[in-house]
């Protein structure tokens, strides 16, 4: 049976329920990103809205209807055939059957994605120079709720949380391009624009009034419905339906690339509800500031990270390194295990002789070359979106000023740990670590020794103890890390 008749409003449209039937009709309204003032640009944009979501809707959108007063057509509303509300995916997140639900919409957006549009107007719209705009624009946009809707010094972090980001992410941002993942889009999935008909869902209401919009990564595009379904309450539907687009879209990205999207998704809700907080909504700035909080939340947990963790000999530095990285989920770069690619150990290698602080393996040029291999990785995974942890003694500052020139170059906020802890303790644990065996690291206590006296002072650093629990040592790590 139809439903009962109402009227709603958005920031662009007035929508009428009405028996079977949906009509929309835009507001005569400009804005910083639409202009619908004059009757032909009304009549155009909704023959764009039935074009477009009859790809994910084709037995929903009937056509573009005139409405007429004494002979002269004063109007034009988008008609639609009206779907139950009953089965809105946003009305069915508590069901036992919703990851169901979640599969096939996944396996319906990542089919459309497949054979979605592409060009080179669609990739010169979605790569990194575009990302930028949009960010930038949106930040325009955003600008005059400052302060009446919004907390200044929140939009200001999250403007240099992605600057930071896009700046240093410039091959990532490309690269996706280049893979094909640029395509003509949706543009805004919503859950309560999407219904689970027993044949299949209908994916309604696509972003139709600007095609640059629309454009862009395919992961953009399901980021929207996975911020939608954290707002709504269910950050781990969020997550299960990303899963389920990898799966059926065969793409990967690093995590850090969904919290920049998802994180861009929650801004754009947020400034849409600034604009219906203009238009005398009286609930929209609660929504506009919780949406702002969702973008920020998800710009720091994407923050790429470089986080260097040093220490002479018998610190535990490695073992902080290993926990900081599964704490991060970043990759772990060791010198001690990179040693053996770049400087392979000779057929009748044993141990480093006790007295050989710079020879053999050790030499100043070969050290050099292990932390130049070093670095090199980490520039290449930072910049393609991982977080790294360089785990090496550290002791030269030369050295750490190149890690320094990395950080800057690659726009990547950099932390910088030095482990201590008692001679005695680092002197136990070396002793402990030769007699099971254990010859990653081939220091001695005697060079551990003489590596600390010559080591130069590391100001920069933050001092993490290590002589307690590694629980309790990674948790004082972390806070520095993610102190602003």
């Amino acid at each position: 049976m139809p439903g009962a008749a109402r009227l709603v409003e958005t920031h662009l449209s007035t929508v009428v329920f009405l028996g079977d039937r949906v009509v929309k009709v835009k507001k005569p309204i400009r804005t910083g990103f639409v202009d619908f003032t004059t009757l032909s640009a009304r009549r155009e944009v909704c023959r764009r809205e039935v074009e477009l979501n009859r790809r994910l809707a084709p037995d929903v959108y009937l056509g573009v209807a005139d409405i007429s007063m004494s002979g002269q057509v004063v109007e034009h509303a988008v008609v639609m055939r009206r779907l139950p509300d009953s089965r809105r995916l946003s009305t069915r997140l508590e069901r036992p059957g919703v990851d169901d639900d979640l599969r096939r919409i996944a396996h319906l957006v990542a089919s459309f994605h497949a054979s979605a549009e592409r060009s080179p107007a669609i990739d010169a719209a979605s790569g990194h120079d575009a990302v930028s705009r949009l960010w930038e624009a949106g930040f325009s946009q955003i600008e005059p709720y400052e302060g009446a809707v919004l907390l200044p010094d929140e939009a200001a972090r999250v403007a240099l949380l992605v600057r930071e980001y896009v700046s240093g992410r410039r091959s990532l941002l490309d690269l996706r391009v280049g893979a094909g993942r640029a395509c003509d889009g949706h543009g805004d999935l919503q859950a309560e624009d999407i219904f689970m008909m027993d044949d299949g869902p209908r994916i309604l209401d696509c972003l139709e009034f600007d095609d640059q919009l629309r454009y862009g990564d395919v992961l953009a595009d399901v980021a929207f419905l996975a911020m939608d379904l954290e707002r709504l309450g269910h950050p781990d539907l969020a997550g299960r339906f990303l899963d389920h687009y990898r799966e059926n879209s065969a793409d990967l990205w690093p995590e850090t690339l969904a919290h920049l999207h998802i994180a861009y998704r929650a801004h754009v809700r947020c400034k849409v509800n600034c604009i219906r907080h203009d238009q005398g909504d009286p609930e929209a700035a609660d929504a506009a500031r919780a949406l702002h909080d969702q973008a920020l939340s998800h710009l720091e947990r994407g923050r790429v990270q470089l986080v260097v963790i040093g220490g002479s000999p018998g610190t535990g530095k490695s073992s902080v390194a290993a926990a900081m990285g599964d704490r991060l989920g970043a990759v772990v770069l060791s010198s001690d295990e990179l040693r053996d690619d770049v400087v392979p150990r000779p057929p009748d290698h044993d141990h480093q002789d006790a007295d050989a602080v710079h020879e053999g393996r050790y030499r100043p040029e070969l050290v050099g070359s292990v932390y130049r291999e070093m670095l090199r990785e980490a520039d290449l995974l930072i910049a393609g979106g991982d977080s790294v942890v360089l785990d090496a003694s550290w002791l030269d500052e030369g050295r750490r000023e190149t890690v320094r020139d990395l950080a800057r170059r690659v726009s990547t906020h950099l932390t910088e740990l030095r482990c201590v802890c008692p001679d005695d303790v680092a002197a136990s644990r070396i002793r402990r670590r030769a007699e099971a065996g254990h010859t990653a690291s081939e220091a001695t206590v005697d060079i551990a020794a003489a590596l600390r006296r010559e080591a130069a002072p590391w100001r920069e650093a933050a001092e993490i103890r290590t002589d307690c629990d590694l629980e309790a040592t990674v948790d004082a790590a972390l806070r520095v890390v993610t102190r602003r």
